[in-house]
């Protein structure tokens, strides 16, 4: 097995110095779902791994009306998805969390971990994408945050430089009269990557969408945003014929692969069902969220 330095920071501060002194030879561990099997099979070699899980202000998750949604790096998937505040506020990122591989795992792998693997089936970045959510990245020149539609730029790389570490997830507040759904479609209900992965967000102002956002998982080389689909939606009601109209945008949005879970055509069909169910079960939350003031 290829050997390391193995250097744990007891804050945030030295682990961005530690980061800034030795850049692309190091590799960040949090809960190590994905960098440990990569060590041990050879995908990786880094010089220096840098575990930062003695970074006790890293781990939180924080909610208030003003500022949203705060998710530090060392929230793991399992709080996220049985956090109270996340439920109520944001319960289509719980939802999504819940898909991610088994308990086991989520009791170790961390959203941020999940944000910065950046795997174009990654279960709970479609969430998030319809949630604007951004990323606090932070490293030697101070720090800056990147809206999470500009953080993917191809499979397994993101915006992030290597003297750079992500410190937390920001999502803003929720409008009122707004629902959201995320359908993961995958070959077995546990442990698998999906096939297709869909979130809608609706906001209604009485019968009429306000806002809408669709992202896409598993079908292009990052998450995508189904740009065409969303602007189908705003400013009418969402019926089923809408929907159905958005759903075929979406699909023409999808630049799917064929792999040993699907084919390309298999994927693209995909996109456009659960385009359509994520956006009339969104409608249907959204509603049951009441009307804008």
């Amino acid at each position: 097995m290829h050997r390391f330095d193995y250097l744990e920071p007891a804050t945030l501060s030295e682990a961005v110095a530690l980061l800034a002194q030795h850049g692309a030879r190091a590799r960040v561990l949090a809960g190590g779902t994905d960098l440990l099997t990569a060590l041990k099979e050879g995908w990786e070699r880094p010089d220096w791994v840098l575990s930062i899980g003695r970074v006790a202000d890293l781990r939180y998750i924080r909610y208030d009306s003003r500022d949203g949604l705060r998710i530090g790096a060392l929230a793991t998937v399992r709080e996220v998805e049985t956090s109270p505040l996340v439920r109520k506020h944001y319960p289509v990122l719980a939802e999504a969390a819940g898909t991610l591989a088994s308990v086991q795992i989520r009791n170790l792998a961390t959203l941020a971990g999940n944000v910065c693997r950046a795997s174009p089936s990654g279960d709970t970045l479609p969430a998030l994408l319809v949630l604007d959510a951004e990323a606090r990245l932070v490293g030697p020149s101070g720090e800056r945050r990147v809206p999470l539609a500009r953080f993917f730029v191809g499979p397994g790389r993101t915006v992030m430089e290597p003297t750079e570490l992500l410190a937390e997830l920001v999502l803003p507040p929720p409008r009122p009269g707004t629902g959201a759904h995320y359908i993961k479609h995958s070959l077995r209900r546990a442990m698998d990557l999906a096939v297709v992965g869909v979130a809608a967000l609706v906001a209604l102002d009485g019968e009429t969408c306000v806002d809408a956002r669709i992202a896409l998982g598993a079908v292009a080389p990052t998450p995508i945003r189904a740009l065409a689909a969303e602007e189908q939606l705003v400013g009418r009601p969402i019926t089923p014929d809408a929907a159905e109209a958005a759903a075929d945008l979406a699909q023409a949005a999808a630049r799917p692969i064929t792999d040993v879970r699907g084919t390309a055509p298999y994927r693209r069909r995909m996109v456009h069902v659960l385009t359509r169910r994520c956006i009339l079960r969104a409608a249907e939350l959204a509603q049951s969220q009441g009307r804008l003031p």
